[in-house]
């Protein structure tokens, strides 16, 4: 299968108002297609889309007009859930189930007989990094990083071909990102595809290989994450430093347009191109100055975000 998601001048248009009835484009004309074994980020801010998106693909909204596939079917073809999985960004379950309780539920509606459906509950709850004190807890005990955890468990009990994850490392603290991360990147090792729409771009930029960014319901950009951020344009080198007051490096950074910052370790100066790289160094060793280090500066997954979302 060349694309295993395929979408095609999708748009979505909402009724806003009571007396007078106003139409409200959240999705615009959306193409966009993803190819099996990878991890896809979808970025945008705010109001861009994303969830809108991701529920049309999963049948709970109905676009407006265009059209979408997934696994080669459209989606209006219910069978092809069999072989996806799906974890939204807030999940709500039923409060009086325990975690092993849902996930049983979850794999009798996909047809696993009963000791496979205890097998598979044990393995994904603790591949989701949830204690096993916790399995037997009521789910309305649960915080919402807990919930969070048991949301992906579920999204994964058909093995799917593809999971769609919006906002998977919501209300997760730092060692849950990083175990969720460390799941994520064991999927496209297993050979799944994940669709994964989040805010956290240090997240995208440790997993995902291609990219789309979506701003006010259209595509700002696609690609390979590497390709959107070469900068062929200037490259930039950071130069770091130490012995040295801010205030010694400011004529200079002042006269070369460089970027000046204080760190805890020393001072660090941006310089725009690799010809400016002496100038630096000679005005760093006459106030008395040690190089610490000169590194070029790639251009960051937060200015790309900036720059194509029109954020400030």
């Amino acid at each position: 299968m060349e694309h295993i998601v395929e979408i095609q001048d999708l748009s979505k248009d909402y009724e806003t108002g009571f007396w007078k009835k106003k139409k409200v484009r959240a999705l615009d004309g959306l193409s966009l297609r993803v190819e099996p074994g990878q991890i896809f980020g979808f970025l945008g801010g705010n109001g861009a889309g994303k969830t809108t998106t991701i529920k049309i693909l999963m049948g709970l909204l109905f676009p407006t007009s265009g059209t979408a596939r997934i696994l080669g079917r459209d989606i209006g073809d219910t069978s092809m859930h069999r072989e996806i999985g799906y974890c939204p960004e807030n999940p709500y379950f039923y409060d009086y189930l325990t975690a092993d309780e849902l996930i049983n539920y979850f794999g009798e509606i996909f047809g696993l007989d009963s000791a496979r459906r205890k097998e598979r509950s044990a393995e994904l709850l603790t591949k989701v990094g949830l204690a096993e004190k916790d399995w037997n807890k009521q789910l309305r005990k649960y915080s919402k990083g807990m919930l969070q955890r048991v949301g992906l468990a579920q999204s994964l009990i058909n093995d799917p071909k593809i999971v769609f994850l919006d906002e998977p490392m919501s209300g997760l603290d730092p060692v849950g990102r990083r175990e969720i991360r460390e799941l994520i990147a064991e999927l496209r090792s297993s050979g799944t595809t994940v669709f994964m729409s989040t805010h956290i771009l240090s997240d995208v930029e440790a997993l995902c290989e291609r990219v789309a960014i979506l701003r006010r319901g259209k595509l700002a950009a696609t690609g390979r994450l590497e390709d959107l951020l070469a900068n062929s344009e200037q490259q930039a080198f950071e130069i770091n430093v130490s012995g040295i007051s801010a205030a010694a490096l400011r004529p200079f950074a002042a006269s070369s347009n460089a970027e000046l910052f204080e760190k805890p370790t020393g001072i660090s100066l941006q310089v725009n191109s690799e010809t400016e790289i002496d100038a630096a160094l000679k005005a760093v060793r006459g106030s008395g100055g040690k190089l610490l280090s000169v590194q070029p500066v790639g251009r960051s997954l937060e200015e790309l975000f900036v720059e194509k979302t029109g954020t400030a």
